[in-house]
């Protein structure tokens, strides 16, 4: 079993930033492609950042791109998003997600474990 726990999310004004984390604990992280997810209230869950389990090949939603970083360190078990440049239509819970894949992964049904999100919001 795996388990993901995210952390990090927060009250932020407009062009400011955060950096979530999401902890794994269970089977060793290297293994998995990961990725983020949101979802803002009366939407559907939409595709953020992914990374895959070796080499570090990433994706972006284009809403996000040049703004966002994913990144993993698999010696901490931990994945990161780093989110800089804030704007208020980034306000969402955030949710990551792991699968016994190679990835990088956009499609949520791909995806096999999730974390029980965190909130951001981003004031204007």
């Amino acid at each position: 079993q795996v388990q993901l726990t995210e952390s990090g999310g927060g009250l932020v004004q407009a062009g400011g930033s955060l950096r979530l984390s999401c902890a794994q604990s269970g089977r060793t992280l290297s293994i998995y492609a990961m990725g983020w997810f949101r979802q803002a209230p009366g939407m559907e869950r939409e595709f953020v950042a992914a990374i895959s389990s070796y080499a570090g090949w990433t994706n972006y939603a284009a809403s996000v791109k040049g703004r966002f970083t994913i990144s993993r360190d698999n010696s901490k078990s931990t994945l990161y998003l780093q989110m800089n440049s804030l704007k208020p239509d980034d306000t969402a819970v955030y949710y990551c997600a792991a699968v016994d894949r190679l990835g990088p992964l956009s499609a949520a049904d791909d995806y096999e474990y999730w974390g029980q999100g965190t909130q951001v919001t981003v004031s204007s």
